[in-house]
């Protein structure tokens, strides 16, 4: 894969999107039985996967302007949360690699950071390879400086929606039919094809 060339990707940073067409090692992360009870405590039930994808800070990356995941739902603020996102960690996040960074508090704040707290004061979410981090879409953060000179770091990030938003990745076009011919129950009301009440197909769930 071939990093963007755009400030908000990096320039210095791959990302892989929709691994769920990647391997079957990949299903098992928006099921997780130890993250998805957490996002359904901000999202409630019948929460969708978003979009399911990795990313791989390289060695002089530049850090992102500050952001907040919500931005992208054009929704008057405030408003209860509408994303949240796990961040697993495959290599240690350190503060010198490039480290995901938060504004703490700032869900609290109902807004999108203004054009001139891109660079507002963060604190780096520091944690070892193995670790997952769990954070509501309206916090502001952004991927850190990667100050380092030989330690990538890489981790997969699994963002999940309420249901009566978009979601970011377009399943239905997008995942390989084998994917949804044997995926769980739970992987498949994740997905958006066990569905009720809203996207349905001549009034029934797609499945």
């Amino acid at each position: 894969m071939v990093p963007a060339t755009n400030e908000f990707e990096g320039s210095n940073t791959v990302r892989i999107y929709n691994l769920l067409v990647h391997g079957a090692v990949f299903e098992s992360v928006p099921v997780h039985p130890h993250v998805l009870p957490i996002v359904e405590g901000v999202l409630d039930e019948g929460c969708l996967v978003s979009s399911l994808s990795s990313i791989s800070i390289d060695p002089g990356e530049t850090a992102q302007p500050i952001h907040a995941d919500d931005q992208l739902i054009p929704i008057p603020k405030p408003h209860p949360p509408t994303v949240c996102n796990s961040m697993w960690a495959l290599t240690d996040f350190t503060d010198e690699n490039g480290a995901t960074r938060i504004v703490p508090g700032s869900h609290r704040l109902n807004r999108k950071p203004a054009a001139a707290e891109a660079t507002a004061e963060s604190v780096a979410l520091e944690a070892p390879a193995g670790s997952i981090v769990v954070m509501e879409s309206r916090v502001w953060h952004k991927t850190g400086n990667n100050r380092t000179r030989d330690s990538r770091r890489a981790g997969i990030f699994a963002w999940y929606t309420r249901p009566i938003y978009r979601q970011q990745e377009n399943w239905f076009l997008s995942l390989n039919p084998a994917v949804r011919q044997f995926a769980s129950e739970t992987m498949l009301v994740l997905l958006g094809y066990r569905t009720e009440g809203l996207g349905l197909v001549n009034g029934k769930s797609p499945a």
